[in-house]
């Protein structure tokens, strides 16, 4: 369903004020913040000397487009190969790779920023402290990450949902949707210092309200 979800949902952030300006903050934040590190061998670009930026499911690349606009050298990660396709198809001139969040094939402390923009909606709650593990590893120290996803309808419990059909495809998909502070929380543990926390309510056709969390690794 790579091609119709990347028709219905290219950018997230286009027409929210909130939205936009969490990514202008977690911007100013990589380019002023203890995480802007050089880059491996000395390499240039947007960005100039900053480490680079991991924007971790990545999907369509409208996001990790928009975080580049911010003059950040950003690149992509997904661990759907034709969402990838279709973002390098889109985004020529950024890079997009596939991978899995779960074990991200970067060194420890390489990144500068880091973003997962309702990419851990699909990851099972037994996985995901791993998952910030990893974020904490290849995060430089001080270096922020930036987290939104849909919000559970309880402030105290998980909503898991499957779905086998969508845009008339047979599918197979997980979603868990969770309180911030239960994001909070996790990340907290991982080692990662909880900056902000941040939800509203659901707009317009959203059945869900939306969360928002940035961390910054300790260091």
């Amino acid at each position: 369903m790579a091609r119709e979800y990347t028709a219905r949902f290219p950018d997230w952030s286009t027409d929210l004020p909130l939205e936009k300006a969490l990514l202008t903050a977690f911007a100013e934040l990589v380019q002023t913040g203890g995480g802007a590190g050089p880059v491996a061998g000395g390499g240039s670009g947007r960005g100039g000397g900053t480490a680079p930026v991991a924007d971790v499911g990545s999907g369509p690349g409208g996001l990790t487009a928009r975080l580049h606009a911010l003059g950040l050298p950003v690149f992509g990660v997904d661990v759907s190969p034709r969402m990838v396709a279709l973002a390098r198809e889109a985004y020529p001139g950024l890079r997009f790779h596939v991978g899995s969040m779960t074990a991200l094939d970067l060194p420890p402390a390489s990144l500068s920023g880091l973003t997962a923009l309702y990419s851990t909606i699909h990851v099972p709650d037994e996985a995901l402290p791993g998952v910030f593990a990893e974020f904490h590893r290849v995060l430089l120290p001080g270096a922020p990450a930036l987290l939104a996803f849909q919000t559970s309808s309880s402030p105290d419990r998980t909503d898991h949902l499957h779905l086998s059909e969508r845009f008339g495809h047979e599918i197979d998909l997980d979603y868990w949707f969770r309180p911030v502070n239960t994001i909070a929380g996790l990340l907290e543990e991982a080692g990662l210092r909880v900056w902000a926390r941040v939800e509203r309510e659901p707009e317009g056709e959203e059945t869900r309200g939306r969360g928002y969390v940035v961390a910054r690794k300790e260091g």
